[in-house]
């Protein structure tokens, strides 16, 4: 995972909505459908109500978020955001589902046109291995969907609850380190499928990850865990981001020239570097 991508939770599950649809995959569609053998399948593909991710065994992956739903000649057609807008094409056949992946040039009232029909079917259970590699970047998956909706809206307090609700999986009041560091391993897998990774490459991306997703799970925690109790709560986050501007200051005392700040702003720097290195 590259060095620009460390900001995991801001990065990629923090962004606002805009423009999502008020509709998205039917219900009975989503979730995971695989190619082969259930016991280890040629490639998966899963929805979320917003999102279709595919990933196969050879080849690259492929994440497609929709920012527009609609309707083409019996299918549901998903359009993806950005200048390629890519197109998705879904619809159930029985058990099963298929899915097309329309030629660019192909126009909307000529769809599905020429590409091929793929066709997918449910597994009873999903093989560990899929589960393994895949299962905390899938459920990452819906989480940003439910954050985007909660953080899409001028309103921080809902986001925020929306942040601890997602994130927490003891249902503590609090978001551990271990939890900050699931939803940043969830995130590095959504950026990887996105960027084409799959099989062994995917899973190589996910190890890398893990480490760098402690990494800046620790960091985050040690910025903003002020009572020290090991979690990161509602009051928390919300530090200083809900009731902004609110700190007035007083009109006691004279303003202080700039240079007369940093003999006390080198002491804090040494101070926080030598608790560093004393670890």
């Amino acid at each position: 995972m590259r060095r620009r991508r460390a900001p995991l939770l801001a990065a990629a599950l923090l962004l606002p909505a805009g423009g999502a649809p008020a509709q998205g995959v039917p219900e009975a569609l989503r979730g995971p459908w695989f190619q082969g053998d259930c016991a280890r399948p040629a490639a998966m593909l899963h929805l979320t109500a917003r999102a279709a991710a595919r990933v196969p065994e050879q080849g690259e992956g492929m994440l497609i978020r929709f920012a527009a739903m609609g309707e083409a000649a019996g299918w549901t057609l998903g359009t993806g955001a950005g200048p390629e807008a890519p197109r998705l094409l879904l619809r159930q056949a029985g058990a099963a589902l298929e899915s097309v992946l329309p030629d660019p040039k192909t126009r909307d009232d000529r769809l599905p046109g020429e590409a091929p029909v793929e066709r997918w079917h449910r597994c009873p259970t999903v093989p560990p291995g899929i589960a393994a590699l895949h299962g905390e970047g899938v459920a990452a998956l819906a989480a940003l969907e439910h954050l985007e909706a909660a953080c899409g809206a001028p309103d921080t307090a809902a986001c925020l609850a929306a942040i601890l609700e997602q994130g927490e999986v003891a249902r503590d009041g609090g978001l551990s380190a271990a939890e900050l560091a699931r939803l940043a391993r969830g995130a590095a897998w959504i950026l990887a499928v996105q960027e084409g990774a799959s099989g062994e490459r995917l899973a190589a991306a996910s190890g890398l990850a893990a480490l760098a997703a402690a990494a800046a799970a620790r960091a985050l925690l040690e910025s903003l865990d002020y009572d020290g109790d090991g979690r990161l709560s509602a009051a928390e986050l919300a530090q200083d981001r809900i009731g902004f501007g609110a700190a007035s200051g007083t009109a006691a005392g004279r303003p202080m020239r700039g240079e007369w700040l940093a003999p006390g702003l080198d002491a804090l720097r040494e101070l926080l570097g030598g608790i560093g290195m004393g670890r």
